[in-house]
């Protein structure tokens, strides 16, 4: 080989080498420290920086992206002396790459200790219910001591949580228990609402219904009542306008009689003081058959006929009555026919009220 290559080639392969230490091309999202001699000289940027070779060097790389860490299960003991398990999350960024260099040895490791610390800070102050219950709070608080003691590191800390929390097992089953009683307790009183709803609305409609039904029988009624005293009127009417007398309405009276105890409703039955004297009233309508003959004339003719008869019995053994006398014995025939049908009324007017229930019968006025 010519002698004059080879020191060519040296010089090639050293400047070569030169160039390669002098250039340091630095991706985007990282950040390199670099050192002179063994002291921190200045931070790289992204893109093509120019450095010292062999005296400047590259200490660390650092990402300051956001980062994502996730401890490990750590036993915390609340303020009602149980120890529960939590594992946390954290979300942190490299805002300084010289004081995450220099400021601490281990960040992550820092971060993680001092997590734990606040926790049990923090989880010491509250009983099992309050931390299962609380985590906005816990968070909240871890991320406050957090990011003012990572500040002086160059990390800021952008979000902790909480990502479980185990209690021991025979927490997790007396919780259950607590759960399941809980669930059977709102079911109780859903089924309990439910009933009471249902009678509410079933007691809405029987009132609704009873008011209805009241309302119509009291319409009925009205309109019953209505119609009978028309009628009333009609009749009423009628009677005076064909000027009936005296011995119609005693008939009529003694003939609506049996009908006074026919009612439901009666629980005794007066019979009335005028009784006599419609009976009397008709007994005379039956006895002024005769032509021209007067109420005055019918009573001696039947008190004639009366003495006749008396005085024929005893004499003879048999009444024998004179032609003249026909009329008061039919009118006398016709009293006894009225006092039987009234005294049949009255009978079966106290029949019906006994089996109505009647337990005493009035006496007659």
């Amino acid at each position: 080989m010519d002698p004059v290559v080879i020191p060519i080639l040296v010089a090639a392969l050293v400047v070569v080498f030169l160039v390669a230490a002098t250039v340091r091309i630095v991706p985007q999202a990282r950040r390199y420290n670099i050192e002179r001699f063994g002291r921190y000289r200045r931070t790289l940027q992204p893109g093509l920086n120019f450095v010292l070779p062999v005296a400047d060097r590259v200490n660390t790389k650092l990402d300051v992206r956001e980062q994502v860490y996730s401890s490990d299960p750590k036993p915390v003991i609340t303020e009602d002396n149980l120890v529960v398990n939590i594992d946390t999350v954290l979300y942190y960024q490299i805002t300084d790459p010289r004081a995450a260099a220099y400021e601490v040895a281990d960040y992550l490791q820092a971060i993680d200790q001092l997590t734990v610390t606040t926790l049990r800070n923090v989880i010491g102050s509250m009983d099992l219910e309050a931390t299962l219950t609380s985590r906005e709070e816990i968070n909240a608080r871890l991320r406050a001591v957090l990011d003012d003691a990572t500040g002086k590191w160059g990390i800021r800390v952008n979000r902790v949580e909480i990502k479980a929390i185990d209690p021991p097992n025979t927490i997790k089953e007396a919780m259950e228990k607590q759960m399941r009683a809980e669930r059977d307790k709102r079911a109780a009183i859903l089924h309990a609402e439910g009933e009471r709803q249902a009678k509410i609305l079933t007691a809405e409609g029987t009132k609704q219904k009873d008011i209805l039904e009241a309302q119509g029988t009291q319409q009925a009624m009205i309109l019953r009542a209505d119609g009978e005293s028309k009628a009333v009127e009609l009749v009423f009417q009628a009677v005076h306008r064909n000027n009936a007398d005296a011995k119609v309405l005693a008939y009529k009276y003694l003939e609506t009689l049996p009908h006074l105890a026919q009612s439901d409703n009666n629980t005794f039955w007066v019979i009335p003081g005028e009784l006599t004297e419609a009976i009397r009233t008709v007994t005379t309508a039956f006895g002024d058959q005769s032509d021209g003959a007067g109420l005055s004339a019918s009573a001696e003719r039947e008190d004639a006929a009366a003495d006749i008869a008396d005085s024929d019995k005893d004499r003879v053994g048999a009444p024998e009555i004179e032609p003249n006398s026909t009329l008061a014995l039919d009118a006398v025939a016709a009293a006894d026919e009225a006092a039987k049908e009234a005294a049949a009324a009255v009978s079966d007017a106290k029949a019906e009220a006994e089996a109505a229930g009647e337990t005493r019968l009035p006496g007659r006025r």
